[in-house]
């Protein structure tokens, strides 16, 4: 027997979300593994997945983990037991052992701790999806800024890392003045704006200058998100990533006509949906060299044993934890 986290109703998934016992994988069929989960995140986009869900029957949490493959199908070449794996997505991540799709196990590189494989493949495809969605417009990469809110989050400090490293200026805004500073040690050449404070959209504006803003990059949504469409110059996208806000964005239809502006969503579902076979494999190959190139970013708030997984998911939902929360089924 082995121990899966599952769900039946919409909710508050410290309340919905049950560990029940489960019978271990059946033999793999063709084109599939089995794999021994060692970690496996606890996500925002998890965590709300399962607040909106309709679900019709049990509902497996979680759609990432890293582990050790214990059997594999015919037909599958690219890994064998006892290779370390990261697969996303699967459905159901949070268990002990899965079955998963053989084209969505991805090899693990030997100088990649469990517990940066544990995050190596939704932010970093994440922050590649948002890098291309800053890079269509003509200012990105040169004399452009883009804005990058939430920087303090896992995926945010990324973006500051990925696009810092492919020398697109950033300006990091966060919402905690207690945050700032820890991310000026991270990113000293990378100014950062504290949101709370009445005055930083001037703030903004003065860090900009006369240089153009081209992109804006936001998981929130809410209220927010009219303040960065205002903060962006004709011509540009604000990319929305997440919906941490309950409230919807106030938007008058003359805030995008006036200026040819973008209000455009992006999810890690949608990758999923629309990449080709082809570029899903350079992308996670990509997701593989981010992990490498930036370990030191991919922090680990905390680690908790699977029985302790209301108290992960607690955690996971703390205003300024520094990292992703990981559990240890």
């Amino acid at each position: 027997m082995g121990v899966s986290a599952v769900y039946t109703d919409a909710g508050d998934p410290i309340d919905v979300v049950k560990l029940i016992d489960v019978d271990e994988p059946r033999d793999p069929g063709p084109g599939q593994v089995v794999v021994r989960v060692a970690l496996f995140p606890i996500h925002w986009g998890d965590l709300q997945a399962i607040q909106l869900a309709s679900p019709t029957g049990r509902v497996g949490a979680g759609v990432e983990a890293t582990g050790v493959v214990e059997k594999v199908g015919s037909g599958v070449h690219h890994v064998t037991p006892g290779a370390r794996v990261s697969v996303f997505p699967q459905p159901g991540a949070w268990a002990e052992r899965f079955t998963a799709d053989a084209q969505f196990v991805v090899p693990v590189p030997d100088s990649v701790s469990d517990e940066v494989a544990a995050q190596m493949l939704v932010n970093p495809l994440t922050v590649l999806m948002l890098r291309r969605e800053a890079e269509k417009h003509f200012t990105t990469g040169y004399d452009g800024v883009v804005l990058n809110n939430a920087a303090g989050g896992a995926v945010g400090r990324l973006v500051t890392a990925n696009l810092s490293n492919h020398d697109i200026a950033t300006v990091s805004l966060i919402r905690r003045a207690e945050t700032a500073q820890r991310l000026r040690e991270l990113f000293p050449e990378v100014p950062v704006v504290v949101t709370e404070s009445p005055d930083w959209l001037d703030a903004v504006r003065d860090l900009i200058g006369g240089r153009t803003v081209g992109a804006a990059l936001d998981p929130i949504g809410g209220s927010l998100s009219a303040d960065l469409l205002d903060l962006l110059s004709p011509g540009g996208t604000l990319v929305v990533y997440g919906r941490m806000a309950d409230e919807p964005i106030p938007l008058h239809a003359t805030a995008l006509l006036d200026r040819g502006l973008t209000l455009r969503g992006a999810t890690i579902g949608r990758w999923v949906a629309t990449t080709s076979p082809e570029q899903r494999v350079s992308d996670t190959r990509t997701a593989c060299l981010m992990a490498q190139a930036f370990s030191s970013q991919f922090h680990a708030a905390a680690i908790y044993p699977i029985a302790e997984l209301s108290d992960a998911i607690r955690h996971a939902t703390k205003p300024g934890k520094a990292g992703t929360v990981l559990v240890r089924p």
